[in-house]
């Protein structure tokens, strides 16, 4: 593989990682344009609805002077073809008479699915594909999920002790995890399109669910607060009610449940999500995959849950878990009935839990100050 077209793919990756949380439902891109060996131009999409990454490249370009003829463009996803909120990126390729585009990967999307590759080449442009196809397509994970599957990308996320225990046999739980851990935590829940957690936890918790970040700065996204409530309990009272009309709060429940309730939550802000009254006898897990396809609809890509063990384990059980951030402290909490992070069925043998997709995922640690993140995707 020619070694410059490596150098400038990666470049455009890392510029199409900044749009992380701010361009979803559509895929983070970067775009570099290169004449003679020399960058004359970058971009990214920065924002939903906004330019894409090789309008911004080649707008980049002008403004430093250069003219975009005869440059090669490294893009990391092909380059789309079609009119949405944004004409085609291909067009404006073509327009700028670029000589040669060089792609990390194809856009699977119906609508792309190699008609902008087409074109640029009907336009007697040159079209290189594949330059570090396997980085983009980790970075595209979510978007790429969603789009052949019709379900979010999925981030488990918890804090445990040393002896693997998320809370003491009473239930309290905070905090496991110091300062800098909680910090990361709320830097993730800035680009999420939702955090969901079980009714289990919004009663003992009583959990905000929102992203503070620091210098109060605004999160990328603001997340919806989603609650897996099959019986809807979720008191009037608690934080995620009486900030639903300033955060979006969606509670999941079976259709079954108390209709005064329901009509109380949504008096104050709330939105109801309840399954079809076809099914007699509830199924848990078909609950939450439906759940997840009914959020997906709605455009959400990515969705941190934060537990409780109930919904962590049926996840976990249906394999359904793509990202984990795990927060290790230096403490020993003890005791039998204290409660694990994971519950649900589980794993029948040890080799059962490395199995599968267990195997090609990538671990990576870090200290977090007296705590250590294990962080698996």
């Amino acid at each position: 593989m020619n070694h410059e077209h490596e150098i400038w793919m990666r470049r455009a990756l890392s510029l199409a990682a900044q749009g992380q949380g701010r361009v979803e439902p559509n895929p983070m891109v970067g775009c570099v344009m290169v004449r003679d060996g020399e960058l004359i131009g970058q971009g990214f999409h920065r924002q939903f609805g906004q330019a894409h990454a090789e309008v911004d490249a080649i707008n980049d370009a002008k403004q430093r002077g250069h003219d975009p003829r005869g440059a090669t463009a490294y893009v990391t996803l092909e380059p789309c073809s079609h009119y949405g909120k944004t004409p085609p990126c291909c067009l404006a390729l073509i327009e700028a008479q670029v000589r040669r585009v060089v792609v990390a990967t194809t856009d699977p999307s119906p609508h792309a699915a190699g008609q902008g590759i087409h074109q640029l080449q009907t336009a007697g442009i040159d079209v290189h594909v594949g330059v570090l196809e396997e980085e983009s397509q980790t970075l595209l994970a979510p978007f790429l999920k969603r789009l052949q599957t019709g379900l979010p990308w999925v981030i488990a996320k918890w804090a445990m002790s040393l002896d693997g225990k998320m809370a003491t046999r009473t239930g309290h739980s905070q905090w496991i995890s110091g300062p800098p851990a909680r910090a990361l935590v709320h830097q993730l829940r800035g680009r999420m399109d939702g955090i969901m957690v079980g009714i289990g936890t919004a009663l003992a918790d009583d959990p905000a669910l929102t992203a503070r970040l620091e210098n109060g700065k605004p999160p990328a996204r603001v997340a919806t607060r989603i609650v897996v409530d099959r019986h809807l309990r979720l008191p009037l009272e608690s934080q995620l009610v009486r900030t639903a009309r300033e955060v979006p709060v969606l509670v999941a429940c079976e259709s079954g449940a108390d209709a005064n309730h329901r009509r109380q939550l949504e008096s104050a802000g709330v939105k109801v999500w309840a399954t079809s009254a076809e099914n007699r006898e509830f199924d848990y897990a078909a609950f939450v995959r439906t759940l997840l396809a009914e959020l997906s609809s709605r455009g959400m890509t990515n969705i941190l849950v934060e537990g409780g063990a109930s919904l962590l384990g049926n996840l976990f059980d249906q394999d359904l878990v793509d990202e984990q951030y795990v927060f290790v402290a230096p403490i020993i909490i003890g005791g039998t009935n204290a409660i694990s992070p994971v519950g649900g069925l589980g794993r029948e043998t040890v080799p059962h839990a490395g199995s599968g997709r267990a195997k090609s995922r990538r671990v990576s640690h870090q200290v977090m100050g007296n705590d250590v993140l294990i962080h698996v995707v």
